[in-house]
């Protein structure tokens, strides 16, 4: 059988988050039906990553549905894996940066702003973390939005823990003559800090990524490539036993 996916989500008060989440993997297991999909939350929601590992049985891919290598994906998801001593577990990497994801992030900008004049410029909103790959991260994907529509100015800021805040962005691009500046949400769901980005573009704020089925697609491929990573790995260490017996 093939090992379980378990989606890693951060967890939210806001209760259109965990909405959000079981639509996005309801397109995964429409996309992959014979494959068991499983939700569990770093925090706030359940179920938690804990339970949901426990009811696990066998062998496991954590997928997290996060979009940068912060503290989370570098420590309590592999800390929530060896706790679950009786899994064989896998951990994958975060969804960012993809072309899939940025292709996700350009369609929701589209259907807040189908018509670029009306946004002179755009703010990548993100979490933000302490982390500087997860800022790595960010920049990135900035970088490849940016390609994605042609050129156009878009700068990473962060709602916590990184510099610059979203509003501050907002306000360097307007003392740049961007007056129409639209945020696009990289949050996985809606949530606070989702709601406080927004709230601070003066041109369009396009929409979390939520259940876009690009994002569905990039959680299977992580999957998919955290798995081949383990049969490399494996057919590695085969190989090395059959030279040590040889």
């Amino acid at each position: 059988m093939q090992p379980t996916l378990v989606a890693v989500a951060h967890g939210s008060r806001d209760p259109r988050a965990l909405h959000t989440v079981r639509a996005l993997l309801d397109r995964v297991r429409e996309l992959r039906p014979r494959l068991d999909v499983r939700l569990g939350h770093i925090e706030l929601n359940e179920p938690l990553l804990g339970e949901t590992l426990h009811r696990t049985t066998g062998a496991a891919v954590l997928v997290p549905l996060l979009l940068g290598r912060g503290h989370h994906v570098k420590r309590d998801l592999p800390a929530a894996a060896a706790r679950a001593a009786h899994l064989h577990t896998r951990v994958a990497a975060p969804l960012g940066p993809h072309p899939l994801l940025v292709e996700a992030l350009y369609e929701r900008l589209l259907e807040a702003c189908p018509d670029p004049r009306d946004r002179s410029a755009v703010v990548l909103a993100a979490a933000g973390s302490r982390d500087p790959d997860s800022a790595t991260d960010t920049r990135r994907t900035a970088a490849l939005l940016s390609e994605r529509l042609g050129g156009a100015a878009v700068v990473p800021a962060y709602a916590s823990a990184a510099a610059p805040a979203v509003p501050d962005a907002v306000r360097a691009l307007a003392a740049r003559g961007h007056h129409r500046v639209a945020v696009a949400s990289y949050f996985t769901a809606p949530g606070r800090f989702a709601t406080q980005s927004a709230a601070a573009a003066s041109g369009p704020a396009a929409a979390p990524l939520g259940d876009h089925p690009a994002l569905a697609r990039l959680v299977l491929l992580r999957y998919d490539q955290a798995l081949a990573r383990l049969r490399g790995e494996r057919d590695e260490h085969e190989e090395r036993l059959e030279l040590a017996t040889a």
